[in-house]
């Protein structure tokens, strides 16, 4: 069976809950006759690393789609292009903040995401939610992750990665006047589209 492992980040920057981390919790154990393999990723730019190579090295999965919260966004966004630089005055959950730094020093610029984003984005909308492809992870843990999920295909050529942000929750807007929220299982229906539509462009595995 094909297995995706979907991973979603702990709360951050003093909040109280990340909705990455709830909807991955919520989704379905199988989509699409695969199996879904769900972890959690600390908000740490080190700690993040060490997991997710440590649960693709256990689980071997075929694909794997990273979840992460982009507060003020509208809508799922899956992202199209992860580059190799940390820079985010935000702290992240060991109290590191890092400054135009390279993730990986030898590594190249940029790496492009093997999953099929523009399908992804109408099947998201096919469900009736809001969708629309990024071309910008940010420079915080998210795009750090993305990157380095790439960066393990060295060693797994097979598997195929991505990253896809979703909005706050209607709970954390409530002090946030004027920012956009969804629904946690709205929010869920995407993803699970997103995912299902993986396989329309042939790129399914046996």
């Amino acid at each position: 069976m094909t297995k995706i492992l979907v991973t979603g980040f702990n709360p951050f920057n003093h909040e109280k809950i990340n909705p990455a981390i709830e909807a991955v919790k919520l989704l379905p154990d199988e989509i699409a006759g695969c199996e879904i393999i769900k972890l959690q990723l600390p908000t740490s730019y080190q700690k993040s690393e060490k997991k997710l190579q440590a649960a693709v090295e256990r689980e071997e999965p075929d694909f794997v789609l990273s979840v992460g919260q982009a507060g003020g966004r509208a809508c799922l966004t899956p992202e199209l292009v992860a580059i190799n630089y940390d820079d985010c005055p935000v702290a992240d959950n060991d109290g590191e903040k890092r400054e135009g730094q390279a993730i990986d020093p030898e590594g190249p610029a940029a790496y492009f995401t093997q999953l099929p984003v523009k399908e992804m984005v109408k099947a998201i909308k096919a469900a009736g939610i809001p969708a629309e492809v990024s071309t910008t992870a940010g420079c915080f843990v998210c795009n750090h992750v993305m990157y380095y999920a790439q960066s393990l295909r060295k060693e797994h050529p097979g598997m195929q990665a991505g990253f896809i942000h979703i909005p706050f929750l209607p709970e954390q807007v409530v002090k946030r006047p004027n920012q956009p929220s969804m629904a946690l299982e709205t929010i869920v229906t995407g993803l699970t589209a997103a995912i299902a539509a993986f396989f329309r462009t042939g790129t399914r595995k046996s």
